[in-house]
């Protein structure tokens, strides 16, 4: 019987995948940008630091509850209180993207208005796989497996899709003023550290 140990690594590596996304709020040097915009960005990648460390620390704690000896208890508390803090992160940035408006380039409000609801999607979904760890069956250590292993299916899946508009909203002059700011600095750095 494969116990949780194989799935919570697929967990976690579906995670890696996830967290990346966020992460993406960072792109090329280039300081040919407004004052406008890059106040913008400003506002943005700051109120995105704090959240790209919690989606951060909320993916390390799935990766550090993968070992061999983790009880299905461990692992469920771990990965719903994760899925928690990503639901809320993202939110939070959604929040942040609203409130800092439109982006003052071509189809701005557009390519704002697509972000904040991608943004958005993605914390419900991280809220309903939190609900879904939650009702999980700990007792039976192979449904518990396979119940993950849906789990990891699904977050794959949130990983690989949810991030065009914020693709989108980053591309040319946005990504060239995000790239200026300190706090997006840092808050892309680790990103290849996860994709591991």
């Amino acid at each position: 019987m494969e116990g949780t140990n194989p799935v919570n690594k697929k967990l976690a590596a579906a995670l890696s995948g996830g967290a990346v996304l966020v992460l993406a709020l960072s792109g090329c040097g280039g300081d040919d940008t407004s004052d406008k915009l890059n106040s913008w960005a400003k506002e943005v990648c700051d109120a995105v630091q704090p959240q790209a460390k919690k989606i951060e620390a909320a993916n390390a704690a799935i990766q550090k509850e993968t070992s061999d000896n983790s009880k299905p208890e461990d692992v469920q508390k771990t990965d719903a209180q994760a899925f928690q803090d990503m639901s809320a992160a993202y939110k939070a940035i959604g929040t942040a993207v609203r409130k800092a408006g439109a982006p003052d380039v071509e189809k701005g409000e557009t390519k704002q208005k697509n972000a904040v609801k991608e943004l958005d999607e993605i914390s419900t979904a991280y809220a309903g796989l939190q609900k879904k760890v939650d009702d999980l069956d700990t007792e039976d250590q192979a449904k518990f497996a396979d119940g993950l292993k849906d789990i990891a299916a699904e977050l794959d899946e949130l990983s690989r899709s949810g991030n065009d508009a914020l693709k989108t909203l980053e591309e040319g002059d946005v990504g060239r003023a995000m790239a200026q700011q300190e706090s997006c600095k840092s808050a892309s750095a680790p990103a290849s550290a996860t994709k591991g």
